[in-house]
């Protein structure tokens, strides 16, 4: 089946300037001393926050000015991401426009930026039509605008925000499991109210024969910086409290194997305490099939966040293809998700500042899906082939990869993965965001507390720990 249309709308190029002022609520803001920051804002999606620099110089302001500036994607601020349903469903309420709005806050302290409320200094709203967006990019806003009680002087004695706003489609492979992941389901590929089973999903335990994945991962144990895989060595004074040897495969529908997430480090609660901490936290590898052997492709790990907050805490990190001598890797995602809330686990070059920096010639499409000269399908009965591969190197396109739903402790999950098409072109690409959102939502029991008990699919009857 085709991918299923997604829009993105995206805020960048932020810059303020203020004007000459006598007025006590404008004279103590002064550029270089003073930062301020905007609450971006949609409706039905909770709002982003960002800083603001300033502008203080009329050569500045030419040199921030949108038609000059080529660094859009560097500066991006805010990305709101809509489905096909989402955006008929806006259409259909009152015409064509939904609004955008963007608050801009003094936070003259430096200190709040969001958490708590500074002065407001102004608003303005963007209207957005959102008719044709799923088949072409819009600039719906690109320059200056006049915010504040004073933005319909003719005289330029208002202050004035710099943006860029646009939308363009992102369509997505969106995939559904059909049960929950330790319940061995299927996996269906969705498009609208049509589905169709792609991948079987098969949960177990790895047995001590199988515990060391070396054996059958082009990754050497020894001649990497970190100790990926565990030994196959049991420490007698282990404690009996752990969850180990979790591990799912997902099948095509030939029953060929073309991924898996195994449980390489065990979730063990912190000494004194019944959570697994974030200084030691469980990990699984991804990993893909390639020339007869497993390649690790990813590494998540899994925490409990001290205090309380409730909060699942992970960190992803993506394989370079000399992992095996060099051991180095490139940190896609570091969040938390509530573990009573649930929430969506999300890899998005677009907005985050940590990743490497856009290459000086990728263009404003990420990731269209029309790119020709994509590499064919793997052979296996897929029809994926849209893009590149996911690896470190493809980030510097940024740009939506994937996301998949997590619900919290104790709740039915049936992850939904969506996984943007230019990171797809083989069975083995798809299948290795779903054995991914299969170990993140396993990753909320792993991490669950050792006072409670798991489900039974999660119990590993013949081991004699508890789990």
């Amino acid at each position: 089946m085709d991918p299923c249309p997604f829009v993105r709308i995206l805020v960048g190029n932020l810059a303020l300037k203020f004007p000459v002022s006598t007025k006590p609520s404008l004279s103590r803001i002064h550029p270089s001393t003073s930062p301020c920051y905007c609450k971006i804002k949609l409706k039905n999606f909770p709002h982003q926050v960002a800083t603001i620099p300033f502008i203080q110089s009329q050569e500045d302001s030419n040199r921030q000015s949108p038609e000059s500036n080529n660094s859009f994607q560097k500066s991006l601020a805010a990305c709101f991401s809509l489905s096909k349903s989402q955006i008929h469903r806006i259409i259909s309420r009152g015409g064509s426009s939904y609004k955008l709005s963007i608050e801009v806050y003094d936070d003259p302290d430096g200190i709040t930026c969001g958490l708590a409320t500074g002065k407001l200094l102004g608003m303005v709203s963007v209207p957005l039509d959102l008719r044709g967006a799923e088949s072409r990019p819009s600039v719906v806003h690109n320059g200056w605008i006049a915010i504040g009680q004073n933005r319909s002087n003719k005289n330029g004695s208002s202050a004035q925000l710099c943006l860029t706003v646009r939308t363009e489609p992102d369509p997505r492979f969106v995939f559904q499991f059909g049960g929950e992941p330790e319940c061995s389901p299927q996996v269906f590929q969705v498009q609208g109210s049509v589905k169709q089973a792609v991948f079987t999903c098969k949960f177990g335990f790895r047995n001590s024969s199988d515990r060391n994945l070396g054996s059958r991962s082009s990754l050497p144990e020894s001649n990497t910086s970190r100790n990926w895989l565990p030994s196959l060595k049991t420490n007698k004074n282990q404690s009996s409290k752990e969850r180990k040897g979790w591990s799912i495969t997902i099948h095509d529908l030939s029953g060929s194997p073309v991924a898996m997430a195994s449980m390489v480090t065990p979730f063990v609660p912190s000494p004194g305490s019944d959570r697994v901490s974030r200084s030691n936290p469980g990990a699984w590898l991804i990993l893909r099939p390639g020339c007869g052997t497993w390649k690790p492709w990813g590494r998540l790990e899994a925490w409990r966040e001290p205090g309380f907050t409730d909060s699942l805490g992970y960190r992803f990190d993506l394989f370079h293809d000399d992992i095996a001598v060099t051991g180095t890797t490139t940190t896609v995602a570091s969040s938390t998700l509530s573990t009573k809330l649930g929430g969506k686990f999300t890899l998005d070059m677009t907005t985050n500042i940590a990743t490497p920096s856009i290459s000086p010639q990728s263009s404003f499409d990420f990731g269209s899906g029309s790119r020709s000269g994509s590499r064919p399908g793997s052979g296996s009965g897929s029809d994926f082939g849209f893009g590149v591969s996911l690896s470190p190197q493809s980030l510097y396109r940024g740009g939506f990869v994937m996301s998949s739903t997590v619900e919290g402790v104790g709740k039915c999950s049936k992850p939904e993965v969506e996984v943007g098409v230019q990171h797809v072109t083989c069975t083995e690409d798809a299948a290795a965001f779903v054995a991914l959102a299969a170990a993140m939502d396993l990753s909320m029991d792993a991490c669950r507390s050792f006072s409670q008990k798991l489900r039974k699919e999660l119990r590993q009857q013949t081991q004699n720990f508890v789990v």
